[in-house]
């Protein structure tokens, strides 16, 4: 071997190239021929998924047609606004009964309901025997709907499994309303038609609200083997469809996807929602569906193993006698992620894999050099812009709160003026008169209850803060004017908006090895797009509201800065219920 391998070693680089070439080419059509047979997969997989789009687009044009056909009985009964009227009933009930015998494949029942919820059908003995509980749901929906609409699928007295369809009709002289027109369609029917054409031993289908609940209906006259592919309570009857398999349905996104049916594998076929609000979902049996790319594997298989094996050969000799040097190079180059570690290429040669080498350690270390050098001035800076915000007094604070005191002393009101000059002092030397950053949480929670007794001096009732902390908690260490900015943010943007008091309740307590303090409103709340400008606040110009400088954002990275990122906070935030703001720090006991 090692003859061989001196005397390979011996051949000139046109032979090399030659070979490595000639390897290289096998590989290149080896990726070529995967391609095609991912891409014929890939073509037939589409057609397939087209040829199942497009059945499924003409049942949804048929279940379109179907609504308008029920929009223009429901108009035309709209136009008889008359028949609503008293002693029309009769009439009312023949017209109800003449459209719904020119239409009996479509419709099961027809109601006039008025106003007052008398109800005219066009089966007025049956109903006025055994009725239908549905209708004053319908009578109460309808008066606050202006136009059509279509109910959720309901077990009717009188139309069995349907969903009904209903119009307000107006007063044409007063625009008041004056009653509804309603018509439930036979599901069983409708499920019949579509079942015709979607129905086989391979495939079946389901149709669903944008609610979650079906819509088909169980056909007794359709064989088992019809139900077999999706999984049936049949402890019920008729069998239903089990709930959680309707959410996975719902859950599907729109086009072909897989999923896991009552006897495997099923592919299913979701079209968008049609004029009902309904889904239709087409299932297909995985076998079924694919089974003509099995004999397309069976075909590249063959091939692929002599190509796996001539592309590994060919692999391991580019990669040991053409690629190492360059791959070395390449794997240092992908560790420059972590900048915080100097990776050096220990250089061997003085060819152009060596000079590159050369260079690329001299650019590594001038980059590392330059990166601690901008880390260091960029914390430099951030501590010089938070120690900046720290010290800013808002005017509009001290102005509206020595407006207060003002207005307190013209009302003679001494003892409330005593106390709010007392307090306001206090705050301000707690603000600045610290020389450390740090204080301890019973310090920084007595500066709170000063912020929050002047802020109760301008704005009366509107909030009350109640503080819960424990007692091991009181001597942990935590940065000055933490909590004030994230109560503050509360007042302003989810109280004082109330027109009721609002509450904001704190509470500490220690977990291992931190400090967990929570900040709870019962205020406005945030939606997503509130929290999002919220984290960005330290962009914008400071509200006029503020105490400080200081807002959110710049607390989560005051304590990222002085703790490290695993710390900071973390905010809950629901529309109309209110904020929870979550404080990890770590448990320090504080020292002077």
């Amino acid at each position: 071997m090692k003859a061989l391998i001196s005397w390979f070693s011996g051949w000139s680089m046109l032979a090399k190239h030659f070979l490595f070439l000639s390897l290289g080419t096998l590989v290149l059509l080896g990726g070529l021929a995967w391609i095609n047979l991912r891409e014929a997969e890939d073509l037939f997989r589409k057609q397939v998924v087209s040829d199942a789009q497009i059945i499924i687009d003409r049942t949804n044009l048929y279940m379109n047609a179907y609504l308008d056909n029920v929009q223009n009985i429901l108009l035309l009964i709209s136009t008889r606004e008359d028949l609503l009227n008293e002693g029309m009933e009769k009439e009312a009930s023949e017209i109800l009964r003449a459209y719904a015998k020119m239409n009996s494949t479509l419709y099961k029942s027809l109601y006039l309901v008025r106003e007052d919820g008398n109800i005219i059908s066009n089966s007025q003995t049956t109903f006025e025997i055994i009725g239908n509980p549905q209708i004053p749901m319908l009578l109460t929906k309808a008066k606050e709907t202006y136009g059509m609409f279509i109910s959720e699928p309901y077990q009717s007295s009188m139309s069995g499994k349907t969903v009904a369809f209903v119009l307000p009709i107006q007063s044409s002289s007063t625009k008041s309303f004056k009653g509804m027109a309603v018509v439930e369609i036979d599901l069983v029917q409708l499920t019949s038609l579509i079942a015709q054409f979607m129905n086989t031993k391979n495939q079946t289908f389901s149709i669903i609200t944008n609610k979650r609940n079906v819509v088909h209906a169980f056909d007794a006259s359709l064989p088992l083997s019809s139900y077999r592919l999706l999984p049936y309570n049949t402890t019920v009857f008729p069998p239903e469809l089990n709930t959680g398999f309707v959410d996975q349905i719902a859950e599907l996104p729109l086009g072909a996807s897989e999923i896991q049916g009552a006897e495997g594998d099923l592919v299913a076929v979701k079209s968008g929602m049609n004029k009902l609000g309904w889904y239709f979902v087409a299932f297909y049996e995985n076998s079924f569906f694919y089974h003509n790319i099995s004999s397309l594997y069976r075909t590249f298989s063959t091939a692929g193993v002599f190509w796996i094996f001539l592309v590994l050969v060919s692999t391991y000799m580019i990669s040991r006698y053409i690629t190492l040097p360059v791959r070395t190079l390449v794997a240092k180059m992908d560790r420059v992620r972590d900048m915080e570690v100097l990776h050096t290429i220990h250089v061997t040669g003085n060819d152009e894999i060596g000079r590159m080498a050369r260079s690329y350690n001299a650019m590594m270390e001038r980059i590392h050099h330059l990166l601690h050098e901008t880390k260091e001035a960029e914390r430099r800076k951030k501590q010089f812009e938070l120690k900046m915000l720290q010290s800013q007094i808002a005017p509009h604070f001290l102005y509206n709160t020595l407006a207060c005191i003002s207005s307190l002393a013209k009302q003679h009101k001494i003892n409330e003026v005593r106390e709010a000059i007392k307090t306001l002092v206090g705050l301000l030397s707690f603000s600045f008169d610290k020389s450390s950053e740090f204080v301890t949480l019973n310090d920084e929670l007595e500066g709170l209850r000063m912020y929050a007794y002047i802020q109760k001096v301008r704005y009366g009732d509107k909030f009350t803060m109640e503080i819960d902390a424990a007692p091991e908690t009181q001597s942990k260490t935590i940065l000055k004017l933490t909590l004030q900015p994230l109560v503050e943010n509360a007042i302003f943007h989810g109280l004082v908006p109330l027109k009721r008091t609002g509450t904001i309740r704190i509470r500490t307590k220690c977990l291992k090895d931190k400090l967990i303090i929570t900040v709870r409103d019962n205020g406005l709340g945030m939606n997503s797009e509130q929290l999002d400008s919220l984290f960005a606040e330290r962009h914008k110009a400071p509200s006029k509201h503020r105490f400080t400088g200081i807002g959110i954002m710049n607390v989560h990275e005051r304590i990222g800065l002085h703790f490290g990122p695993e710390y900071g906070l973390t905010i809950f935030s629901i529309p109309e219920v209110g904020t929870l703001i979550r404080i990890e720090l770590p448990s320090v006991e504080h020292t002077e």
